[in-house]
Protein backbone atom coordinates (compact mmCIF):
# COMPACT_ATOMS: atom_id res chain seq x y z
CA UNK A 1 0.00 0.00 0.00
CA UNK A 2 1.62 3.29 -1.13
CA UNK A 3 1.55 6.54 0.83
CA UNK A 4 -1.34 8.02 -1.19
CA UNK A 5 -3.47 4.90 -0.71
CA UNK A 6 -2.68 4.96 3.01
CA UNK A 7 -3.75 8.61 3.16
CA UNK A 8 -7.07 7.90 1.43
CA UNK A 9 -7.72 4.96 3.74
CA UNK A 10 -7.00 7.05 6.84
CA UNK A 11 -9.20 9.90 5.56
CA UNK A 12 -12.10 7.53 4.83
CA UNK A 13 -11.75 5.90 8.24
CA UNK A 14 -11.74 9.29 9.96
CA UNK A 15 -14.91 10.35 8.11
CA UNK A 16 -16.67 7.13 9.04
CA UNK A 17 -15.66 7.48 12.69
CA UNK A 18 -16.82 11.11 12.77
CA UNK A 19 -20.18 10.11 11.27
CA UNK A 20 -20.66 7.33 13.84
CA UNK A 21 -19.84 9.68 16.71
CA UNK A 22 -22.29 12.29 15.37
CA UNK A 23 -25.01 9.66 14.99
CA UNK A 24 -24.43 8.38 18.51
CA UNK A 25 -24.49 11.86 20.09
CA UNK A 26 -27.55 11.98 22.36
CA UNK A 27 -30.30 14.39 21.36
CA UNK A 28 -31.14 16.94 24.07
CA UNK A 29 -34.51 16.10 25.64
CA UNK A 30 -35.79 19.20 27.44
CA UNK A 31 -38.75 17.63 29.31
CA UNK A 32 -36.64 14.83 30.80
CA UNK A 33 -33.48 16.87 31.43
CA UNK A 34 -32.58 16.99 35.14
CA UNK A 35 -31.19 20.42 36.07
CA UNK A 36 -28.58 20.82 38.84
CA UNK A 37 -30.86 23.39 40.47
CA UNK A 38 -34.49 23.93 41.48
CA UNK A 39 -36.55 26.50 39.58
CA UNK A 40 -40.31 26.63 40.11
CA UNK A 41 -42.40 24.72 37.56
CA UNK A 42 -46.03 24.95 38.74
CA UNK A 43 -48.10 27.57 36.93
CA UNK A 44 -45.43 28.35 34.34
CA UNK A 45 -45.04 27.38 30.71
CA UNK A 46 -41.70 25.64 30.22
CA UNK A 47 -39.27 25.21 27.35
CA UNK A 48 -35.67 24.03 27.40
CA UNK A 49 -33.06 24.19 24.67
CA UNK A 50 -29.37 23.35 24.30
CA UNK A 51 -26.83 26.14 23.97
CA UNK A 52 -25.37 27.11 21.41
CA UNK A 53 -28.73 28.58 20.39
CA UNK A 54 -29.67 27.79 16.80
CA UNK A 55 -31.01 31.27 16.01
CA UNK A 56 -28.12 33.12 17.71
CA UNK A 57 -24.92 31.38 16.51
CA UNK A 58 -22.70 34.33 17.48
CA UNK A 59 -23.31 33.41 21.15
CA UNK A 60 -20.68 30.71 21.40
CA UNK A 61 -21.39 29.36 24.89
CA UNK A 62 -22.35 25.77 25.66
CA UNK A 63 -24.99 24.81 28.18
CA UNK A 64 -28.78 24.83 28.55
CA UNK A 65 -31.50 27.49 28.28
CA UNK A 66 -34.43 26.98 30.68
CA UNK A 67 -37.49 29.22 30.10
CA UNK A 68 -40.52 30.04 32.28
CA UNK A 69 -43.49 31.71 30.59
CA UNK A 70 -46.36 33.45 32.35
CA UNK A 71 -49.79 32.18 31.31
CA UNK A 72 -50.54 35.42 29.47
CA UNK A 73 -47.17 36.03 27.90
CA UNK A 74 -48.44 35.66 24.29
CA UNK A 75 -51.86 37.26 24.87
CA UNK A 76 -51.78 40.91 23.81
CA UNK A 77 -54.77 41.68 26.04
CA UNK A 78 -53.18 40.17 29.13
CA UNK A 79 -51.27 42.20 31.77
CA UNK A 80 -48.71 39.37 31.57
CA UNK A 81 -48.00 39.91 27.87
CA UNK A 82 -44.31 39.40 27.01
CA UNK A 83 -43.57 38.74 30.71
CA UNK A 84 -41.32 35.76 31.26
CA UNK A 85 -37.94 34.62 32.54
CA UNK A 86 -35.16 32.44 31.22
CA UNK A 87 -32.06 30.92 32.71
CA UNK A 88 -28.78 30.10 31.01
CA UNK A 89 -26.69 27.38 32.62
CA UNK A 90 -23.29 27.97 31.02
CA UNK A 91 -20.29 25.67 30.98
CA UNK A 92 -16.87 26.97 32.04
CA UNK A 93 -18.36 29.97 33.90
CA UNK A 94 -17.79 32.66 31.21
CA UNK A 95 -17.38 36.20 32.55
CA UNK A 96 -20.52 38.36 32.32
CA UNK A 97 -20.22 42.13 32.11
CA UNK A 98 -22.58 44.90 31.04
CA UNK A 99 -21.03 44.99 27.57
CA UNK A 100 -21.11 41.21 27.13
CA UNK A 101 -24.71 40.93 28.32
CA UNK A 102 -25.84 43.71 25.99
CA UNK A 103 -24.09 42.11 23.03
CA UNK A 104 -25.58 38.69 23.78
CA UNK A 105 -29.11 40.00 24.25
CA UNK A 106 -28.94 41.99 21.01
CA UNK A 107 -27.84 38.86 19.15
CA UNK A 108 -30.44 36.72 20.92
CA UNK A 109 -33.45 38.91 20.13
CA UNK A 110 -32.31 39.84 16.63
CA UNK A 111 -32.07 36.11 15.93
CA UNK A 112 -35.43 35.39 17.55
CA UNK A 113 -37.13 38.05 15.44
CA UNK A 114 -35.38 36.83 12.28
CA UNK A 115 -36.66 33.31 12.91
CA UNK A 116 -40.23 34.67 12.95
CA UNK A 117 -40.08 36.92 9.88
CA UNK A 118 -41.16 34.34 7.31
CA UNK A 119 -43.68 32.35 9.32
CA UNK A 120 -45.40 35.53 10.58
CA UNK A 121 -45.10 37.43 7.29
CA UNK A 122 -43.40 40.41 8.92
CA UNK A 123 -42.73 43.23 6.40
CA UNK A 124 -39.07 44.23 6.15
CA UNK A 125 -40.03 47.86 6.81
CA UNK A 126 -41.06 46.94 10.36
CA UNK A 127 -37.83 45.22 11.34
CA UNK A 128 -35.59 47.10 13.76
CA UNK A 129 -32.30 46.21 15.39
CA UNK A 130 -32.47 45.23 19.04
CA UNK A 131 -30.99 47.81 21.39
CA UNK A 132 -30.13 46.68 24.92
CA UNK A 133 -29.13 49.17 27.62
CA UNK A 134 -28.02 47.76 30.97
CA UNK A 135 -26.28 48.96 34.10
CA UNK A 136 -24.92 47.21 37.15
CA UNK A 137 -27.05 47.79 40.25
CA UNK A 138 -26.67 46.91 43.91
CA UNK A 139 -25.99 43.19 44.07
CA UNK A 140 -29.04 41.32 45.30
CA UNK A 141 -28.80 38.60 47.93
CA UNK A 142 -27.24 35.42 46.55
CA UNK A 143 -26.10 37.05 43.30
CA UNK A 144 -22.53 37.51 42.15
CA UNK A 145 -23.73 40.48 40.12
CA UNK A 146 -27.10 42.08 39.36
CA UNK A 147 -27.98 44.19 36.33
CA UNK A 148 -30.99 46.21 35.26
CA UNK A 149 -32.07 47.98 32.09
CA UNK A 150 -34.18 47.82 28.95
CA UNK A 151 -34.38 45.94 25.66
CA UNK A 152 -35.94 47.73 22.70
CA UNK A 153 -36.87 45.24 20.00
CA UNK A 154 -39.52 44.26 17.48
CA UNK A 155 -42.48 42.51 19.06
CA UNK A 156 -42.85 39.86 16.37
CA UNK A 157 -46.30 38.86 17.67
CA UNK A 158 -47.85 42.36 17.51
CA UNK A 159 -45.41 43.46 14.76
CA UNK A 160 -44.48 46.74 16.40
CA UNK A 161 -41.64 47.95 18.65
CA UNK A 162 -41.72 46.97 22.31
CA UNK A 163 -39.59 48.04 25.28
CA UNK A 164 -38.89 45.25 27.76
CA UNK A 165 -37.73 46.05 31.27
CA UNK A 166 -35.03 43.62 32.32
CA UNK A 167 -33.27 42.39 35.44
CA UNK A 168 -30.38 39.97 35.18
CA UNK A 169 -28.88 37.91 37.98
CA UNK A 170 -25.49 36.18 37.85
CA UNK A 171 -25.02 33.26 40.22
CA UNK A 172 -22.62 30.37 40.74
CA UNK A 173 -23.63 27.36 42.79
CA UNK A 174 -21.04 26.06 45.30
CA UNK A 175 -18.64 23.56 43.76
CA UNK A 176 -20.00 24.06 40.22
CA UNK A 177 -17.90 24.74 37.12
CA UNK A 178 -20.95 26.37 35.51
CA UNK A 179 -22.45 29.81 35.88
CA UNK A 180 -26.12 30.80 35.94
CA UNK A 181 -27.45 33.86 34.12
CA UNK A 182 -31.10 34.49 35.01
CA UNK A 183 -33.10 36.97 32.94
CA UNK A 184 -36.40 38.54 34.06
CA UNK A 185 -38.36 40.45 31.40
CA UNK A 186 -41.60 42.38 31.09
CA UNK A 187 -42.88 45.51 29.32
CA UNK A 188 -44.48 46.44 32.64
CA UNK A 189 -42.59 48.75 35.05
CA UNK A 190 -40.79 47.04 37.91
CA UNK A 191 -43.40 48.40 40.32
CA UNK A 192 -46.26 46.43 38.71
CA UNK A 193 -47.65 43.16 40.18
CA UNK A 194 -46.13 40.95 37.48
CA UNK A 195 -42.70 41.67 38.94
CA UNK A 196 -43.77 40.19 42.27
CA UNK A 197 -44.31 36.93 40.40
CA UNK A 198 -41.05 37.19 38.46
CA UNK A 199 -39.07 38.07 41.59
CA UNK A 200 -40.61 35.17 43.51
CA UNK A 201 -39.46 32.80 40.78
CA UNK A 202 -35.86 33.85 41.36
CA UNK A 203 -36.06 34.13 45.17
CA UNK A 204 -37.21 30.48 45.33
CA UNK A 205 -34.34 29.29 43.16
CA UNK A 206 -32.13 26.71 44.88
CA UNK A 207 -28.85 25.10 43.94
CA UNK A 208 -28.92 21.30 43.78
CA UNK A 209 -31.20 18.97 41.86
Amino acid sequence: MNKFTCYLFALTLNCLCTKVVAQNKPVFDGPSWKPPYQLELDGWGIERFPIPIDFAPSITYTGVEDIRFTKGWSNQKSPEYWSYAFLWLLDNAPVQTTVILQKNLNAYYDGLVDRNITKRNIPKALIIKTETKLRAIKTEKGDMHTFQGTIRMLDYMAQKPILLNAKIHIKKCPGSMQIIVFYQLSPKPLTKPIWTKLNALWSRFKCGG
